[in-house]
C-alpha cells in the first residue's frame, strides 16, 4: 500500500472527515495485535445488505497489498481486515481502508461498535416503508378498480392524478432503499439487485405521470405501489432475521467490568476505567463483582462462580497464588489479584473474539438468492435493453418499446426469489413458537436441516444444573444439624442439603463460612463442620469422589455424615438422545465437569463420545475438528462459557434457563423443559428446508415462463405488476402449507395445549 504524498495525504483526510470516516489514529487505537507484525481492524459498513456487496467489498479490500484476510459478516455489517503494519518508513494506513470500501461500493465504513442502534433504526425505517407502500398499494387499486369498470374520461382523468398523488409520496419513501442503494453502487461503477428495481419503479411511475398529463387511458401508478410493498416485505423480513445475531456480541461485551478499584503504593485506592489497568496492577475485587482482567490472587480467599470458564454451577475455591480470568464472579469473600493482562488480551476478550471469528465464518454461509445477485442485475439490465431495442428497431414505435421494456424489468423482479427464503422462516419460526420454540437466525433452520451431529453440553443442558441430595450416611439428626449450617450459605450444595430437610432444624448462635472450604459452628460438644472431606476432617486422607459432589458433616474432626449429590437429569433428556440416535444421528457430550460424572451421565443417555473437563476454546476447538472432518454440528448448551461453541456450531440451541450470552449466541431457544425440543426443531426445519426449495422451483417456473410473454409484448406494466405479485403471492400460500400439516405429522404439539410435556412427545420422521 502505497503513501500518499503531503498534499493528497491533507486532502484525503479533509474528505474522510467530511464523510465521517475514521482517522488513521482512531483506526490504530482500535487495531488488534495478532503478532507477527499483523494487525486486525473492524469496521462497520451498514450499507452492506447482499451477496453482490459482500464480494464487492471483499474483493477491493483482497487487492491491497498489505492485507492478508478481507471477512464480511452480514449479520453485524463488520468487515474485518487482517493486515500487516509495514516498516517503520513506509507504514500502512489503516485509514485507506475506509476509503476503498467507499470507492468500491459507495457505502461509508466506520469504527466497528456492538451497538444495534443503526440496524434498530433502519428496521423502524423498514415497517414504516411497508405500512406507507401499503396504504398506497390499496387505494390505488381501490381507484383503479373503478377505472377498469368503465368510468367515464373525467372521472378516469381524476382517479389518475389522485393516484398520482398518492403513489408520489410512497415512491420516495418507500424507494429511498433502492435509491439509496442503487446510487452508491452505480456510483462506484457497479450494478446490484437494486439498481433494476429502482429503474422499474421510476420509470414506471414517469411514463404513468406521462399519460397522465396527457390524458391517458392506461396508467400504472398501481404497480408502481404494489412493486414496492412486495419488496419491501421481503427485505424487512430478511433484516429482521439477519439483526438477531447482533445480540450475542453486544450482551458478552457488556459483562466486562467498566471500571477497576486499582490499589496504588501508598495503599490508596483509585478508580480507573478497566482499558486503563495494566499488568502488574493491584485489582481489590469485592464479594459480589466480577474480576476486571485476568490476574493471580496475592491476597484473600473466595468461591469463584466460574461459569464463564467451564459452565458448572458449584463455585472454585481460590487462594494466594490461584489464577483468576476476567469475568468470573468473587461469590464469599474479597480479593486482591495482580493483573496479568491488560483488557483487550483477557479472558473475556478472549471469548468475545472467539465469538466473532464463528460469526465471521458463518456470514460465507450464502442463500441461493445471495448468490444469484451477482449474474441478476446484469443479465436483467440486457434483457430489458435488448427488449427496448429490438422492438423500437422492430415496430418503429419507441413509446410502446420503452413500455415492454418497464414491463421486462417488472416482471422479472426478484419479489418472488426475495420471499422465497424468509417467508418460510416466518412461518416456521410461528409454528415454532406456539410449541414453546423461538428461532433466533431465520436462516438456521436451513443448517439445522443439513445437521448430522448433535453435540450437548452437560450441567444446564442434559441436567438441569441445581444439584439434588442423592445419600445421606448419617442419622436423620445429623442432617437436621448439616441443614443448620448450611442455611448461613448460598453455595448451591449448602442450599440443596437445606432443601432437602424438611423437619426443625437446631439454632446455631454463629456460622462461620470460610471461602473454598466450607462452614464451621461453635457447638457445646465440640467444632461442627461442613464442607469439603479434607476440610471437614483434615485427619483423614481419604480422596474425594471423582463421578460424584459430596459435602460430609464432621464434628471435632470425626466423620458424622456424608451427603452425595447428582445433578437432575432435565425431562426428555433420554427419549430425546434415542430418538435422534434412532434417525441417524452421531451424538455427543462437551462439557466443563469432572471425568468422571460425564462419563456416569453419558452412560445413562447411551452416548459414546464425550468429553470432559473442557475449556471455552477446548470446546470450540472440538466443534471445528467435527466440521473439519465434515460433520454439520448441532450445539446445544446453556452456559456463558458454551457461547463461542454455540457461535462456531454450524447451528446451535438453548434452554431458556440458560445465561443471558448462551440465549442470545445460540439459533433456537426452548422454552420448556423438556429436551424433546431438539429432534421437534429438527423435524419442522426439514418441512422448511423442503418448502423452501419448493418456493425457489415455482420462483424460477415463474421467470422461464413470464419473461418470454413480457419480451413478446403481452404483458403490460400492470399486468407484468400483477404477475409479479401474483408469483410472489404463490410463494407465500406455499410457505402457509407448513400451518397445515397436522401436527402428528411432525410431532407438533396441539397449540392449544402447549406445556412441556408436548415438547417430549416423539416426532415422526420428516
Amino acid at each position: 500500500m502505497s503513501c500518499c504524498a503531503p498534499g493528497t495525504e491533507s486532502s484525503l483526510e479533509i474528505e474522510r472527515a467530511a464523510h465521517g470516516l475514521p482517522s488513521r489514529e482512531e483506526l490504530l487505537l482500535a487495531s488488534r495485535d495478532l503478532g507477527n507484525g499483523l494487525l486486525q481492524t473492524d469496521l462497520s459498513v451498514p450499507g452492506v445488505h447482499c451477496g453482490a456487496c459482500i464480494s464487492a467489498v471483499e474483493s477491493a479490500l483482497g487487492r491491497l497489498p498489505a492485507v492478508t484476510k478481507a471477512r464480511v459478516n452480514l449479520s453485524t455489517k463488520r468487515v474485518s481486515i487482517v493486515w500487516q503494519a509495514g516498516p517503520k518508513e513506509a507504514p500502512t494506513n489503516p485509514a485507506d481502508f475506509a476509503d476503498v470500501i467507499r470507492r468500491a461500493t459507495g457505502y461509508d465504513a466506520h469504527l466497528f461498535s456492538t451497538e444495534a442502534d443503526e440496524a434498530d433504526q433502519l428496521k423502524t425505517q423498514l415497517i414504516r416503508g411497508v405500512a406507507v407502500t401499503g396504504f398506497a398499494a390499496a387505494n390505488i387499486m381501490l381507484l383503479s378498480v373503478s377505472v377498469w369498470s368503465g368510468a367515464d374520461a373525467s372521472t378516469r382523468d381524476l382517479f389518475h392524478w389522485i393516484s398520482a398523488m398518492i403513489a408520489a409520496p410512497a415512491l420516495v419513501y418507500g424507494g429511498r432503499f433502492f435509491y439509496r442503494s442503487a446510487f452508491a453502487a452505480l456510483r462506484s461503477g457497479r450494478t446490484n439487485m437494486d439498481v433494476p428495481i429502482a429503474l422499474a419503479i421510476t420509470l414506471s411511475y414517469a411514463v404513468s405521470l406521462w399519460e397522465t398529463i396527457h390524458r391517458g387511458e392506461h396508467v400504472w401508478f398501481d404497480a408502481t405501489a404494489s412493486l414496492l410493498f412486495f419488496l419491501l416485505i421481503g427485505r424487512t423480513l430478511d433484516h429482521i432475521m439477519r439483526d438477531r445475531a447482533r445480540s450475542a456480541v453486544t450482551g458478552l461485551a457488556r459483562l466486562a467490568p467498566r471500571g477497576a478499584l486499582v490499589v496504588q503504593p501508598d495503599g490508596s485506592r483509585e478508580y480507573r476505567p478497566v482499558r486503563d489497568v495494566v499488568p502488574g496492577d493491584v485489582i481489590a475485587v469485592a464479594a459480589g463483582d466480577r474480576i476486571p482482567v485476568d490476574g493471580i490472587v496475592i491476597q484473600g480467599r473466595s468461591d469463584l462462580d466460574l461459569s464463564i470458564v467451564n459452565g458448572e454451577s458449584a463455585p472454585v475455591a481460590v487462594e494466594p497464588e490461584d489464577p483468576v480470568q476476567a469475568g468470573t464472579v468473587s461469590l464469599t469473600g474479597g480479593l486482591m489479584v495482580r493483573a496479568t493482562a491488560s483488557a483487550r488480551d483477557s479472558f473475556l476478550a478472549e471469548v468475545i473474539s472467539l465469538m466473532e471469528a464463528a460469526e465471521g465464518g458463518r456470514a460465507r454461509y450464502r442463500r441461493i438468492a445471495d448468490r444469484a445477485a451477482t449474474i441478476y442485475s446484469p443479465a436483467v439490465h440486457l434483457l430489458a435493453l435488448l427488449t427496448f431495442l429490438g422492438w423500437g428497431i422492430g415496430g418503429g414505435d419507441w413509446k410502446q418499446a420503452l413500455l415492454i421494456a418497464i414491463a421486462v424489468l417488472i416482471i422479472t423482479c426478484p419479489c418472488a426469489l426475495g420471499l422465497a427464503v424468509p417467508v418460510v422462516q416466518v412461518v416456521a419460526a410461528g409454528r415454532l413458537f406456539r410449541n414453546g420454540i423461538m428461532v433466533k437466525d431465520g436462516s438456521a433452520m436451513e443448517r439445522l436441516a443439513e445437521a448430522d451431529t448433535v453435540v450437548f453440553d452437560k450441567t444446564g443442558t442434559l441436567t438441569l444444573g441445581t444439584p439434588r441430595l442423592l445419600q445421606s450416611s448419617g442419622l436423620p439428626a445429623h442432617l437436621a444439624l448439616a441443614a443448620a449450617l448450611a442455611s448461613s450459605s448460598r453455595h448451591p450444595l449448602s442450599q440443596a442439603i437445606y432443601a432437602a430437610h424438611r423437619g426443625p432444624s437446631p439454632v446455631l448462635a454463629t456460622v462461620e463460612e470460610r471461602p473454598g472450604e466450607g462452614l464451621v459452628a461453635r457447638l457445646a460438644e465440640g467444632e461442627a463442620r461442613l464442607g469439603k472431606r479434607i476440610f471437614a476432617c483434615p485427619g483423614n486422607s481419604t480422596a474425594d469422589k471423582d463421578d460424584v459432589s459430596e459435602v460430609v458433616l464432621s464434628l471435632d474432626g470425626r466423620e458424622l455424615a456424608c451427603f452425595t449429590f447428582e445433578d437432575q437429569v432435565r425431562r426428555g433428556a433420554e427419549e430425546a438422545t434415542r430418538e435422534l440416535s434412532e434417525k441417524g444421528y452421531t451424538l455427543g457430550i462437551l462439557s466443563g465437569d469432572r471425568q468422571g460424572v460425564v462419563a456416569r451421565l453419558a452412560a445413562r443417555l447411551g452416548i459414546v463420545n464425550w468429553k470432559a473437563e473442557l475449556s471455552p476454546r477446548g470446546k470450540t476447538d472440538a466443534i471445528q475438528d467435527l466440521a473439519h472432518q465434515g460433520h454439520k454440528v448441532l450445539m446445544v448448551g446453556d452456559g456463558i462459557n458454551d457461547a463461542p461453541a454455540l457461535s462456531a456450531a454450524h447451528v446451535s440451541m438453548a434452554p431458556a434457563t440458560a445465561a443471558d450470552i448462551g440465549r442470545q449466541a445460540a439459533d433456537f431457544v426452548f422454552m420448556h423443559e423438556s429436551l424433546g425440543a431438539v429432534p421437534l426443531a429438527i423435524d419442522v426445519s426439514r418441512r422448511a428446508g423442503r418448502l423452501i426449495r419448493e418456493n425457489f422451483a415455482l420462483a424460477i417456473g415463474y421467470n422461464v415462463i413470464a419473461v418470454p410473454i413480457a419480451i413478446a409484448g403481452y404483458a403490460t406494466p400492470l399486468i407484468a405488476a400483477v404477475a409479479m405479485s401474483t408469483s410472489s403471492m404463490i410463494v407465500v400460500v406455499n410457505a402457509l402449507r407448513l400451518n397445515q400439516i397436522r401436527s402428528a405429522a411432525i410431532g407438533l404439539a396441539d397449540p392449544q395445549r402447549r406445556d412441556g410435556a408436548n415438547l417430549g412427545t416423539k416426532a415422526q420422521a420428516a
